[in-house]
């Protein structure tokens, strides 16, 4: 067997306690015998949302021997509640143990850097591995093997049942409802996201007339009674009539014909898409990643492709996908579409002239939109760190992790901020922010009824109707930073370094040319005097610029492995790839090295 690396596992320690575990709280040394897999997460993050999907066959596959357990580590004000974390929890069907760790305890304590991030931990208390961003399921399963076989053979390995106790269902006609769409006939369907399914619900918004899908997570076509989907979100209205389906964790757009109730797939693999993939196709051919909103907009569907941080658009007529906007870096860069940086687009809305489609950009906590030129514009926001409530003019508005966008017939846009349980409202006429409505719980969509506003309250489970008001609410100003601490850097030169070791059984794949990338910018841009652009080495040095005491860096890194067997003529290849923005401060007592896990232990720690 291997050497590895081993380091002792700290103490697993959150103010909020444990979940799923039916109030039993925990210690490592109550998992001692066991696999411990820590997934380091929190429920804005989409690519968290990826891990928990990739880790789905692992988790039962090794349910006798492996202990998953959720680290829930909040990145914005909202999360830290511990209500939010148990919503989130049956929101995303997460089936193994969660330690709510508010305070970033437990995260600080074994140094994690990103969203998401794995940590692996053998069955004597040791860390073995440690993985960030996504792709790594097959190399932690490959490890999970070889630490069986190891542990088996020293007698170290206690197998049987998990700490996991599943909660209590409860009932209710919808179950955290993700977007709605207003009928002609004046109903409403909406995307039942937890439970997999459409619900047709009468004009009163509450009366369900009838559901598409069986309930349970598939990639099936079919009749009411056959359809499946999988945590489906965004719903517009196509030219002919047929109501076009965000199906996001099957990474697909999928086309209801409400008059025969039957439900096609418009788009997408089934599969997730990763950098190298095509772009551009026949839209079954083409894979996607998490569509979580979609709107009709200058002749197109335009696709909220949440997962790569870009806007795409299907076109019914030639029955073919591309990308529209963004390059797939995170955060936030207006411009040309082709130049503009988004962060987990997540609501799109055209505007009621057609000349603009709005886009709530949640992880920048932004207020978006896109010219019929394809320019991009922010009309409120500043980047992915900052948030908050807070009305008023625009340079200065806040919001907190919005997931709706409702264009109103004035010309102006309301924007569900939803972390913020509020229902805000852009005039673009004044430029100015205000608050329609509070006290919602995670609104996540609305349309406009009438002259009222339907809101789907998502963590209430219901659409709740509003008048809008003559005047808005009074709302005392928050604004937030996300809880992260800055990393202390030295003055000068900075070593950058990703780590990435490849999995046991596989290389770095060099047939075709260099198998890694990385990408490196900076918030303000003028915190690097060099060092920022493309490269295909894991390692740069930054020089950081005089005069700039705090930033954040941009990292975006890139590796493929493939199955290291000669004899093999087409060998598996696996892609492994995290964005980190890391907030940095200078300080004569500063760190000269920054290392960044993408996969392996860091051997200079």
């Amino acid at each position: 067997m291997a050497t590895r690396a081993r380091v002792r596992a700290p103490e697993l320690v959150g103010k909020g306690g444990w979940l799923n575990t039916g109030d039993q709280q925990y210690t490592l040394a109550d998992l001692r015998g066991r696999i411990v897999i820590l997934d380091f997460w929190t429920f804005c993050c989409v690519n968290c949302l990826h891990v928990l999907d990739e880790l789905r066959e692992l988790e039962e596959k090794h349910r006798d021997t492996v202990v998953i357990v959720g680290v829930h580590s909040p990145k914005f004000v909202h999360e830290a509640e511990h209500q939010a974390v148990v919503d989130a929890v049956e929101r995303y069907e997460v089936h193994h143990p969660v330690l709510d760790d508010p305070e970033l305890a437990t995260w600080k304590q074994y140094a994690v850097r990103a969203w998401p991030t794995l940590v692996v931990i053998d069955p004597e208390g040791y860390v073995v591995a440690q993985h960030a961003g996504e792709g790594h399921a097959h190399a932690i399963e490959k490890l999970v093997e070889e630490l069986e076989a190891e542990h088996a053979a020293k007698g170290t390995l206690r197998r049987g049942d998990g700490p996991y106790v599943a909660p209590e269902p409860v009932a209710t006609h919808l179950r955290f409802p993700g977007k709605a769409l207003l009928l002609p006939d004046g109903g409403f369907l909406v995307s039942d996201t937890t439970r997999h399914r459409l619900v047709e619900i009468e004009r009163d918004g509450e009366t369900v007339r009838r559901h598409f899908g069986t309930g349970d997570r598939g990639l099936v076509d079919g009749a009411p009674d056959e359809v499946r989907f999988s945590e489906p979100q965004g719903l517009a209205v196509l030219p002919d009539g047929r109501i076009a389906v965000a199906d996001t964790v099957n990474h697909a757009i999928r086309a209801l014909d409400l008059t025969t109730g039957v439900t096609t797939t418009l788009a997408g693999t089934g599969h997730q898409w990763w950098q190298g993939s095509p772009t551009s196709g026949p839209a079954r051919e083409v894979d996607l990643s998490s569509p979580w909103d979609v709107a009709w907009f200058a002749d197109r569907l335009w696709i909220a492709m949440a997962g790569v941080h870009q806007l795409w658009s299907y076109d019914p007529e030639s029955g073919t996908v591309q990308v529209a906007a963004g390059t797939t870096n995170e955060g936030l860069v207006d411009g040309p579409a082709d130049e503009a940086w988004f962060a987990q687009p997540s609501g799109l809305a055209a505007s009621t002239d057609g000349e603009r489609l709005w886009v709530a950009d949640s992880e920048t906590s932004a207020l978006r939109y896109v010219d019929r030129d394809g320019s991009v514009h922010t009309a409120v926001g500043t980047g992915l760190f900052d948030f908050g409530h807070r009305d008023g003019a625009a340079d200065q508005a806040l919001f907190q992790h919005p997931l709706g966008v409702t264009a109103l017939p004035d010309g102006s846009v309301a924007v569900s901020d939803t972390y913020n349980h509020s229902l805000r409202r852009y005039d673009p006429a004044t430029g100015e922010v205000t608050t329609l409505a509070t006290d919602l719980r995670e609104p996540s969509d609305a349309v406009v009824v009438d002259g009222d506003l339907v809101v789907v309250e998502s963590a209430r489970h219901r659409l709740t109707r509003l008048r809008l008001p003559e005047e808005a609410v009074r709302v005392a100003d928050q604004a937030h930073r996300t809880q992260r601490a800055a990393t202390e850097i030295a003055p000068g030169t900075l070593r950058l370094d990703v780590v990435f070791q490849a999995p046991a059984g596989q290389k770095l794949d060099t047939r075709y040319g260099p198998s890694t990338r990385l990408l490196v910018s900076s918030t303000p841009p003028e915190l690097l005097a060099e060092g920022t652009g493309p490269g295909t080495d894991l390692f740069r040095d930054l020089v950081l610029a005089d005069g700039v005491s705090e930033g954040v860096l941009h990292v975006s890194a890139m590796a493929a492995s493939c199955d290291d067997d000669p004899a093999n003529e087409y060998p598996a290849c696996h892609v492994h790839q995290q964005d980190w923005g890391v907030p940095v401060r200078m300080s004569a007592q500063g760190t000269s090295r920054l290392p960044l896990v993408l996969a392996g232990m860091d051997e200079q720690a």
